[in-house]
């Protein structure tokens, strides 16, 4: 009975989710990530916070109409806040991905504009040599002449 548990442990640690964690955990950490206090949350469900922290300590679990509320609230399943199974809740909120993505397209913008002003730099140069070129030609033809008409 021992070996068959353990390896039933094994199996759901291999599974992707954590054996040791319990339903209080997972609910802390989906509230936490979605932001909320104790006492947001619990007014939301309409429970008490003390409720609310006795399910996070697992002095207590929630029944199931209040798993469901709960699940949708933290926007997680509730298999996953029952045994973890599935995918846990996102640690990055919108307003963290908007942000990351706003300093991402700043340092593309500031990245651009420099580019842009290399090659400026660069169209500048090119025809500064094109018309250097145009004159050492044109020095060089008559040079030629000059030699041809006094040979």
């Amino acid at each position: 009975m021992m070996q068959a548990n353990q390896e039933s442990i094994i199996g759901q640690s291999m599974n992707g989710f954590d054996a040791s964690d319990t339903i209080g955990g997972r609910i802390s950490r989906a509230r936490e990530a979605g932001g909320y206090s104790l006492a947001q949350l619990a007014r939301r469900l309409g429970v008490k916070t003390a409720t609310l922290k006795m399910w996070e300590t697992d002095r207590s679990e929630p029944r199931s109409n209040r798993l469901a509320m709960l699940a949708a609230f933290l926007n997680v399943s509730p298999t996953w806040l029952l045994i973890g199974k599935g995918e846990s809740p996102s640690t990055n909120t919108l307003s963290d991905e908007i942000g990351l993505l706003e300093t991402e397209l700043e340092m593309i913008q500031t990245g651009m504009m420099g580019l842009n002003h290399r090659l400026s730099e660069i169209v500048t140069r090119l025809k500064s040599l094109k018309t250097k070129e145009a004159e050492h030609e044109e020095n060089v033809l008559q040079a030629e002449d000059q030699l041809a008409s006094t040979g």
